[in-house]
């Protein structure tokens, strides 16, 4: 079945709307969702299985990622995000290869939706931390638009007979595939952190939005801050106190024996650290911190901050600031990017139509 663009929209959309009922941690069934009376029941099992077979995707980060993307699927959304893109010709549809990371919830949902909405077809290699959610997702998107049919398909062996390849991997897994994937078009993408760029003069709805791109998805993702950068003389006081609501995070075993472990090794090694019973703060040079912990490095002044962020560019993800650069992101919105927010700034849709 041949679909235009309009149509591969439409059907998204309409997967919003049902993702739109999982965005809280109690699932709301809607009468008006198509087909779901055969999907809710099964979507809500596939979320208690994801759960049971990964401690990290607690059913409030699922809802969360479900809450981002049901509001980015919507026709309007969509439209706006694709106007800056040719319409591909069917004609000119590929197999691409997405090798998918597993650290948050469907993680490899952009570029999956980049391949199918530009035209492709997808040939999907899961992470096995994040292998229950998009394999039903996709069937219910097949089954809202015929025309997916047999443009999806997962696998766990090896990859053969696809024409370009996405893979998001670890700096290790990266050379493996630069090395695999050398005679085809490809995006490969490595580890990076996020970092936040503080003055001291945050307000506590900034310092507030900050806990959350520390926290949210314990702090697994590319986008979620790893490190801060302090003026001289910071009073980590305020900070402390607006982190504080998140302090029921220690509760969850895989957070707190993480804590544990990474406390007792800097203990023995004898390091400075501050820490407030669920979060340790430790002055380091490096830009990705071990979970429940974050990093910190004094700067002199914003110019020759500016000149390493732009040296170390391909080490970070987002700059979150108040008036410290361009392309900096907002205190509290990192884990809430736009269709247009491409993972390591390669734009993918345009990768994908000049295959």
């Amino acid at each position: 079945l041949l679909m235009n663009r309009e149509q591969r929209i439409a059907a998204f959309d309409k997967l919003g709307r049902f993702m739109s009922q999982f965005k809280t941690t109690a699932p709301e069934k809607k009468d008006d969702i198509e087909f779901n009376d055969l999907f809710f029941e099964g979507m809500k099992h596939q979320i208690a299985l994801a759960f049971e077979h990964n401690g990290w995707f607690t059913s409030e980060n699922i809802a969360y990622a479900f809450e981002g993307w049901s509001e980015l699927l919507k026709k309007d959304e969509l439209h706006k995000w694709l106007s800056a893109y040719r319409e591909n010709n069917q004609e000119n549809s590929k197999k691409i290869a997405v090798i998918m990371a597993g650290n948050i919830p469907l993680v490899g949902f952009h570029d999956c939706l980049a391949v199918l909405i530009s035209g492709h077809r997808a040939i999907i290699k899961q992470s096995s931390q994040d292998r229950y959610l998009m394999p039903f997702l996709i069937q219910y998107l097949c089954h809202v638009e015929p025309g997916f049919k047999g443009k999806i398909e997962f696998t766990d062996k090896k990859l053969e007979d696809y024409d370009a390849v996405i893979a998001t991997g670890s700096n290790n897994t990266a050379r493996y595939f630069d090395y695999y994937f050398r005679n085809r078009p490809s995006v490969i993408r490595r580890n990076r952190n996020s970092v936040a760029v503080l003055k001291g003069k945050e307000t506590d709805e900034q310092l507030t939005g900050l806990a959350e791109d520390i926290f949210r998805y314990f702090g697994l993702g590319c986008r979620s801050v790893s490190k801060i950068f302090i003026p001289a003389g910071y009073n980590f006081d305020r900070l402390f106190n607006s982190i504080y609501p998140w302090h029921s995070i220690i509760n969850y075993p895989k957070y707190s024996n993480n804590y544990d472990y990474n406390k007792a090794v800097y203990l023995m090694s004898e390091f400075d650290m501050l820490e407030n019973g669920f979060l340790m703060v430790k002055e380091d040079d490096s830009y990705a911190s071990p979970i429940a912990t974050l990093f910190y490095e004094y700067y002199d002044n914003e110019e020759s901050l500016r000149k390493k962020l732009h040296v170390d560019k391909d080490q970070i993800q987002c700059v979150v600031a108040n008036g410290f650069s361009d392309d900096e992101i907002p205190f509290g919105k990192t884990q809430r990017p736009g269709l247009a927010d491409y993972a390591d700034g390669v734009d993918t849709v345009d990768f994908l139509l000049k295959i």
